[in-house]
């Protein structure tokens, strides 16, 4: 008899899967598991792993993404446990999860359904574990904040049930998504999950369905798991907005009367716009209310100078140019510092010098081609670079000392490694720090096991980390999952949770190693992808800058073109849908396995490939070079690729030989 059926869907996160199938299977010792995953066409090799490293793994693998809901119905029906438990695959489980959910269902023939306790990758309490039906009330309470303000509250936070204190078990409304233990023969009875709901909402559905059938839902603190959150979207986004609260008023239309239903709807699409609006709001805040700051204090103290430049030499500047000429500079100026990563987080001072310099070196160029009628002065643009320069380090030297969020002055950070492994485990692990490109200041090996004898490559054991992060000053630690147990790395985070540490986990025979940021930005775990990847802000204004240039001189020089290309007018729209910014001079191959897993770009119109492919390796020769041209950018590979196809730029994602 098979005791449980595991069903875990997976998109794209070949990363995590492999770590929560290690979970899986550790947690499997004491009961009789199946285990499935369905794979939603994922393009970054996850079936393939899946196969290789899990054989006993049952893989359904979908052609297209069907959603949430259809994929986990679709194993659900083929599956034979007597209990099915819907998984993500950003998470891991403790060694004894299953034995102590099937034991507490066992006990409790009143239980239909039950979720765990979950911590995020820092090891923090989530409060999605244990959730209330979001009746209108409720959804209003959430969606304007009155449930943050008041999370203890039994009339307002009732949403996370924020008063039913997280280390006792409760019966609870609903159960979360990413782990939800379910009877077999309540699904047989209430029905499997509602396709209607592509992505949301269908966990709140399936669990109220489950309550009306007269089963309890439980809340189980006995365990934990450690649950990444969001790897497949970004939370902030309107589309996300959209989506989730849409899954809402689908909940309330199917289980609301009419007035309620009604209610809930006004509720939700009232969110919706607010949040939307709040979204937009903020975007055009952080875009433009820097440089606006920059601009007026640049400007008030450049035309001071000005004034004072007049009244000691008696020099008059025609009040006309003084109107526009110093504004000018002053935004031309920024541009460049723009341009050059002034404006990124966190503050580099020689990013602005760079930027200020440089836009002061183009003024100067410009001037010298001006006619003498517009010329205003040379001093003027001196002084527009001084002040400018002046101006902006006085305004982040006031964000910087009144502690800003975002506007520190950026420090070169010291990483300092721990890892807690056995001696090969954190050779093998220093080995792929090092292929990544970092290169610590120090690693510290920590004896896994208390037990185990002591080696002299140990500064110490497990139980002394908070004594070696302190007197080592660490601010990373590295756990092989290889020797210690899922239940020791999740007391261990939540032990050591006053340090604000960055915590990531090494799976054995793996080249990945994810943590807590990895969620938000797969560059953010350590893997062969490196650091100087095409997907950071200051590689991407350097591609977008040489885009703009090559568009631009392409489509000054069109006469000249006509001449010289086979196909001037083709070249010519390249160069516009370019210089718009529908597609990038140079990309990734057009039939690459990896591109959906790359940092994004524009679509190409030279496409990369090797040189020396031969019929049988085109597909993976292709991922080669487009990783390596991910992996390691420079703005020369590009000049060099569009130089070497000059005559043929007319062709949208032709391949570059």
């Amino acid at each position: 008899m098979v005791h449980l059926s595991v069903v875990i869907v997976n998109y794209n996160v070949k990363y995590f899967l492999e770590q929560c199938l290690i979970s899986v299977q550790r947690a499997s010792k004491d009961l009789v598991v199946e285990t499935w995953v369905v794979d939603n066409n994922s393009m970054d090799g996850s079936n393939a792993m899946v196969r290789e490293r899990f054989p006993w793994v049952k893989l359904i693998a979908n052609e297209d993404n069907v959603g949430f809901s259809i994929a986990n119905n679709q194993a659900i029906r083929e599956s034979e446990g007597k209990y099915v438990l819907l998984l993500n695959p950003d998470t891991i489980v403790e060694e004894d999860t299953f034995k102590k959910c099937f034991d507490f269902m066992e006990n409790h023939p009143n239980a239909g359904a039950l979720g765990v306790r979950m911590v995020d990758g820092k090891g923090r309490f989530l409060p999605e574990s244990k959730r209330g039906l979001p009746t209108p009330e409720v959804a209003f309470y959430k969606v304007f904040g009155l449930a943050s303000l008041f999370p203890k509250s039994k009339r307002f936070g009732r949403y996370h049930l924020g008063y039913l204190d997280e280390f006792e078990n409760h019966s609870i409304e609903i159960l979360a998504g990413a782990f939800m233990w379910m009877r077999k023969d309540v699904l047989d009875e209430v029905g499997l999950l509602d396709e209607t709901f592509f992505m949301y909402g269908e966990d709140i559905d399936l669990s109220w369905r489950i309550k009306l059938a007269g089963y309890e839902n439980y809340y189980l603190s006995d365990t934990r798991i450690i649950h990444y959150k969001g790897e497949s979207t970004k939370k902030g986004s309107i589309n996300y907005v959209f989506v989730f609260y849409n899954a809402m008023i689908i909940f309330a239309e199917k289980h609301f009367n009419k007035q309620h239903a009604g209610l809930f709807r006004f509720f939700i699409n009232l969110a919706i716009y607010f949040r939307a609006f709040l979204s937009l709001l903020k975007r055009l805040i952080d875009a433009i209310a820097l440089p606006l700051v920059d601009f007026v204090l640049s400007s008030a103290l450049l035309l001071g100078f000005l004034t004072v430049y007049q009244d000691y030499t008696g020099f008059t500047y025609p009040t006309s140019l003084l109107l526009y000429a110093p504004p000018s500079y002053i935004t031309l100026i920024l541009l460049f510092t723009y341009l050059y990563g002034g404006y990124d987080k966190p503050i580099e001072l020689k990013r602005i010098i760079k930027g200020v310099g440089v836009g002061t070196l183009a003024l100067l160029v410009v001037y010298s081609l001006m006619p003498s009628s517009l010329r205003f002065s040379r001093v003027s643009i001196l002084a527009s670079g001084l002040f400018s320069l002046i101006g902006i380090l006085s305004i982040r030297t006031v964000l910087n000392l009144l502690n800003i969020s975002g506007f520190q002055f950026a420090q070169r950070i010291k990483k300092r490694f721990g890892i807690v492994g056995s001696p090969s485990e954190v050779n093998r692990v220093e080995g792929l720090l090092t292929e990544t490109g970092i290169y610590p200041d120090f690693v510290l090996e920590i004896n896994p096991n208390d037990q185990a004898e002591k080696r002299e490559t140990y500064v110490g054991k497990v139980s002394d980390l908070p004594e070696i992060i302190e007197a080592f000053h660490l601010n990373e630690l590295i756990f092989c999952l290889n020797d210690l147990s899922g239940d020791a790395i999740i007391s261990q985070m939540t032990r050591l949770n006053k340090y604000n540490l960055e915590y990531k986990i090494a799976p054995p025979e793996s080249s990945f190693i994810i943590g807590s940021n990895s969620v938000n930005n797969p560059g953010e775990f350590y893997s062969f992808l490196a650091l100087n990847n095409i997907g950071t802000k200051a590689n991407q204004r350097s591609k977008r800058l040489l885009d703009f240039a090559i568009s631009t001189f392409t489509v000054v020089s069109f006469p000249i073109l006509f001449w010289y290309h086979s196909k001037p007018v083709d070249t010519f729209r390249s160069a516009i849908r370019v210089l718009i910014g529908k597609n990038t001079w140079v990309g990734y191959s057009s039939n690459t396995d990896q591109k959906k897993i790359l940092p994004k770009i524009k679509p190409p119109i030279i496409t990369l490939s090797s040189k020396t492919e031969s019929k049988n390796k085109i597909s993976s020769n292709r991922s080669s070079s487009d990783f390596n041209y991910a992996n390691n950018y420079s703005i020369w590979k590009d000049l060099q690729l569009i130089w070497e196809n000059r005559k043929t730029l007319h062709t949208e994602g032709h391949t570059s030989r």
